[in-house]
């Protein structure tokens, strides 16, 4: 009989945590065998089911993420940068391939994620949805089709809860209309404007995040000429949609070379 593969979930108590929960056990594709949560969470040591509010299923959540990882094929990681960058090391060293979908991370912390990805496939991407990674390779062909006389702004929204910004489908959007410019983000970025800035430097890519309500996350890319604009645009109504992008991205990566990838990979584009 066929092997079914296995997930864990790190983060279970959280807004996507509870998602990927959801997700998984509603697969027919894969298995969920383990979740875990942070220490001191109310969750750890209680039946996942009465947790989620339902009947006990017999998986218990746990406090300790290398566990939990070893336990499965994949493990999809919506965490925090500091806990993330400690749970690649983990997967590396127990062959998981490992998804993450955490934002706000350090030059330094996706440099030691690089480093576990020479020991395990991880797929790391700002946005899992389909839309989204489309629209990222439409935003590197406008902005390699249209000049410097196009300034590009990219905004971005989200709910009154987000702690990281700009978000991390923003920073992809402006990465993508900085390759197609054929120039570095970290040269042209420019965000968190306020008092007196002077005009804005053409060729700059400026970032702007707006937060409120429970905006689930809107993203314009705007390339604004004298007496034009292109808007590309994304609007996500129902975060379900970076769960089964999570999950796909997770059945992809099982039995992958060790590598860092990107759902570009995943959804083959």
């Amino acid at each position: 009989m066929a092997h079914t593969p296995t997930i864990a979930i790190l983060g279970a108590s959280g807004r996507m945590g509870q998602m990927l929960i959801q997700t998984v056990q509603n697969s027919d594709a894969a298995t969920l065998v383990a979740v875990a949560d942070r220490a001191g969470s109310d969750w750890v040591g209680r039946d996942l089911g009465d947790c989620l509010g339902g009947q006990s299923n017999g998986l218990i959540v746990s406090d300790n993420a290398q566990s939990t990882i070893a336990a499965a094929d994949a493990v999809i990681d919506f965490t925090m940068p500091a806990a993330t960058v400690a749970h690649a090391a983990m997967a590396a060293q127990s062959g998981t391939a490992h998804i993450i979908g955490t934002t706000g991370m350090t030059d330094a912390e996706l440099a030691a994620i690089a480093g576990s990805a020479q020991h395990t496939a991880i797929v790391r991407a700002g946005n899992m949805s389909l839309g989204v990674n489309l629209l990222t390779q439409l935003t590197r062909k406008v902005a390699a089709a249209l000049d410097e006389d196009f300034d590009i702004e990219v905004i971005e929204y989200h709910h009154n809860q987000k702690v990281d910004a700009p978000s991390g489908t923003a920073l992809m959007f402006a990465d993508a209309a900085a390759q197609g410019r054929g120039v570095s983000l970290a040269d042209v970025r420019d965000s968190g404007r306020d008092g007196i800035t002077g005009a804005r430097k053409r060729g700059d890519i400026g970032l702007v995040a707006v937060r409120g309500g429970d905006i689930v996350g809107e993203h314009d890319v705007m390339f604004a000429a004298a007496g034009e604009r292109v808007i590309l645009r994304h609007v996500a109504t129902d975060r379900g949609i970076f769960a089964r992008g999570a999950v796909k991205a997770a059945l992809w990566a099982i039995g992958k070379p060790a590598g860092e990838y990107s759902m570009l990979d995943v959804l083959g584009l």
